[in-house]
């Protein structure tokens, strides 16, 4: 290929997209989505949490999980929160997934 230098194992270089020729097809803005997090009222998405460590916990499971492509709604939030507080067991959290109760 015209133009093309791989790069090497031991070089360190930034990726430049003023001079990748494939620019149009990445759409690095929509890699991932936000959601709402209200660390003064205790909140993700509108769903209540009791204390800030117990925030912070979901949100940390909501962000790897949406890395993998999922998309939390209200139902799935409280679900991973009833978790993460012990309300439900992995078995019910694994039940609830394979029924897609977070829908």
């Amino acid at each position: 290929m015209e133009g093309y230098k791989p790069f090497k194992a031991t070089e360190n270089r930034r990726f430049d997209l003023k001079n990748c020729k494939f620019k149009k097809h990445l759409r690095l803005e929509n890699m991932f989505n936000t959601i709402e997090i209200d660390r003064n009222n205790l909140t993700i998405m509108g769903v209540k949490f009791s204390d800030l460590k117990t925030l912070e916990s979901t949100a940390n499971a909501l962000g790897s999980n949406m890395f993998e492509g999922f998309e939390p709604t209200p139902k799935g939030i409280e679900i991973i929160r009833d978790y993460v507080t012990g309300k439900i067991t992995l078995t019910e959290l694994v039940a609830l997934a394979k029924q897609k109760a977070y829908v």
